[in-house]
């Protein structure tokens, strides 16, 4: 038996999740015994490919169909589940990333199988069942959910899993499924990245500011530090609705969910909403002049003080730490 893995790229290059799904799936695999297979879709060089082999992925199936080059739910969702049922794999495992949470109960519904998104470790096996920890709630709880069909999707939080080595040889193999004409009835023509910028999604550590820095005047500072970092920059809702920061940097319930190594937060008060969308990040680290601040309840650290002191000090401290 196998376990499929569908792994995501970034204008040919494989993204960190990518090779996050491969190590789980394969920490998986050797739970029972089983291989690990991968699914491309889009325009990878086999030698961007052959790199999953590092961590346990045994063959890699190679769509790539010219009208594949940019994601459309619909028909990847169609291919995931056709590569599935060729590779009779009864786990299917996914990141939880933008297009993930799409996915997910699209290839579900497809191949009539039990679905947990937003998974944070290693699943346990019941006889047949799976129990999965995930998030719950908007990040606000955790649950055990069990899967007791033949067929399982699990969906991977990002960040959420250690990188394992497993060295193995990748076979690259030409995958060319038939797919519905209605599968492209909405079809992305264009995608604009801010290529030179960390994603947040996948960042490891994030720099967030909101209300507290009085204006976009002053974002030089938070952009700076994140740079020192090499972190994503992200915002409050206040900030973007104002139109301070774009709406891609907008974290919250009602923006993007992280989950980074280190989460930034300054100038932040922690609203409700806000935390939702922080809550899983491994350390969180908040600065704010207003000691009552609701964030520095779920703090690690908290600096209770003027941002317009702190971060060019800390950003300064940072820089000197790296030049010694």
């Amino acid at each position: 038996m196998a376990i499929l893995v569908y792994i995501e790229n970034t204008e040919g290059v494989l993204k960190k999740s990518a090779f996050e799904v491969a190590s789980y799936a394969k920490a998986i695999a050797d739970q029972k015994g089983d291989t690990v297979v991968a699914l491309s879709i889009g325009n990878v060089a086999d030698a961007e490919l052959e790199k999953l082999g590092k961590y346990g992925v045994s063959k890699v199936l190679n769509a790539s169909q010219d009208n594949l080059k940019n994601f459309v739910n619909k028909a990847y969702a169609s291919i995931i589940a056709s590569a599935a049922k060729q590779e009779q794999a009864s786990i299917v495992v996914l990141s939880n990333s933008f297009s993930g949470k799409g996915l997910a109960p699209r290839v579900a519904a497809k191949l009539d199988a039990g679905l947990a998104d937003g998974a944070i470790n290693l699943p346990t096996w019941n006889g047949d069942s799976l129990e999965v920890k995930k998030t719950a709630f908007s990040n606000k709880a955790f649950a055990t959910e069990v899967i007791s069909s033949a067929n399982k999707v699990i969906a991977l939080n990002p960040n959420a899993f250690e990188l394992k080595g497993a060295a193995t040889s990748a076979e690259i193999v030409a995958f060319t499924p038939d797919v519905n004409a209605n599968d492209f009835a909405v079809m992305v023509k264009d995608i604009v990245r801010a290529t030179d910028k960390v994603s947040l999604p996948e960042a490891e550590i994030v720099v967030s500011a909101g209300r507290g820095m009085k204006g976009p005047e002053n974002w030089a500072m938070i952009e700076e530090l994140a740079d020192v970092l090499g972190a994503a920059t992200a915002c409050s809702k206040p900030v973007s609705d104002a139109g301070w920061r774009p709406h891609s940097e907008h974290v919250g319930q009602t923006g993007i969910v992280v989950s980074p190594n280190l989460y930034i937060a300054i100038g932040i008060s922690g609203a409700i909403q806000h935390l939702a969308g922080v809550s899983s990040s491994k350390t969180i680290v908040v600065i704010n002049k207003d000691p009552e601040a609701p964030f520095f309840k779920v703090a690690d650290y908290g600096i209770v003080g003027d941002a317009f002191e702190i971060v060019p000090k800390l950003t300064e401290a940072i820089k000197n730490l790296k030049h010694n």
